[in-house]
């Protein structure tokens, strides 16, 4: 009964998702919207296809059960249509609503960066069942690794769910995932590093104090404000606190190992600092598909799964050299 429901929780997840999106409204900046033959195009749209009793416009069943109404496909066609004159007249593509226009497929607003952030998801359950049959249940770090990979696990969800569909419910789900995977990956860095899996007293403060910053954070964006700028500092700043673990932890299980895997979370780390850079690099999609966003999701796919590679061998490591240190009987 345990496991089924086990089995159960990523889809119970997406369940509630789909559930919030029935009561959302869809989030709103203004960029490329402000122009006015934009606004003229989706008012004449409007008038004539939306507002029609005797030849109302039919938008397909796959479109309406991603709850595309017919002045958001005004939207959507009346974007395509400036851009396209835009680039005609050799004017630069301009965003609509704080975002590029992307060619949707299948009804998915940024068909990418949901195919990549599925693409990520899937690396961490890969990565889970690796630590299942990998890791011993006794080994005190286990149930770490599983909740790492479950933390994992719901970041991509809600990720690939607010690319499909921008909400301002999706959004938040998006980056209050996104932020306990970050503080957890911080979380977790710790706990190996000075392994306070030992000290049971300290792991308490630890979870305690994560616990309550996390808390502290979300309350802040969804109560006080909404502020894109100070998620983004806090998410930095609880990354680089994270490397600067894991570079430590390097350097000192080289000194006593000198294997290649120790060395296996500083490349990790600074490859992912790496790809993060796409995100500076904010560019009109190009074929109006691929995006920096995308690409940055599609390059954590890559040090997700070596991630993984790394807690079993440094699993394995640790218990061959409990075994050595263990008084003959």
């Amino acid at each position: 009964m345990a496991a089924s429901l086990r089995s159960r929780r990523p889809w119970l997840a997406v369940l509630l998702v789909v559930v919030l999106c029935l009561v959302a409204t869809p989030a709103e900046a203004s960029l490329g919207d402000r122009l006015p033959e934009f606004r003229e195009c989706v008012n004449v749209c409007e008038r004539d296809n939306c507002n029609s009793k005797t030849n109302p416009s039919k938008i397909p069943l796959h479109r309406r059960l991603l709850l595309w109404t017919c002045p958001q496909e005004c939207d959507y066609a009346c974007q395509h249509i400036i851009t396209a004159h835009r680039v005609g007249r050799n004017e630069p593509i301009t965003q609509f609503h704080g975002k590029w226009p992307f060619n949707r497929m299948l009804g998915m607003q940024e068909p990418f960066s949901v195919l990549f952030s599925l693409g990520n998801l899937a690396a961490h359950q890969q990565g889970l069942a690796k630590i299942r049959r990998h890791v011993p249940k006794t080994y005190p770090l286990r149930p770490f690794y599983v909740l790492f990979a479950w933390f994992g696990t719901a970041s991509w969800v809600f990720s690939a769910i607010f690319h499909t569909r921008d909400f301002v419910s999706t959004e938040q789900l998006d980056y209050f995932a996104a932020g306990a995977s970050v503080l957890y990956g911080l979380y977790y860095a710790l706990v190996r590093v000075a392994r306070l899996d030992q000290s049971p007293r300290l792991l308490g403060l630890w979870t305690l104090l994560c616990a309550a910053l996390y808390a502290a954070h979300v309350s802040y964006l969804k109560f006080w404000r909404w502020d894109y700028t100070y998620n983004m500092a806090a998410n930095v700043a609880v990354g680089l606190v994270h490397n600067l673990l894991w570079y430590g932890f390097c350097v000192a299980k080289w000194r006593e190992t000198h294997a290649w895997w120790s060395v296996w979370p500083g490349l990790i780390v600074s490859w992912i600092m790496l790809v993060m850079g796409l995100e500076l690099l904010d560019f009109p999609p190009l074929a109006g598909a691929f995006d920096a966003h995308s690409l940055w999701h599609l390059g954590t796919i890559p040090p997700c799964i070596m991630w993984y590679n790394f807690m079993i061998r440094d699993t394995e490591d640790d218990i061959a050299k409990s075994k050595v240190a263990k008084p003959k009987a």
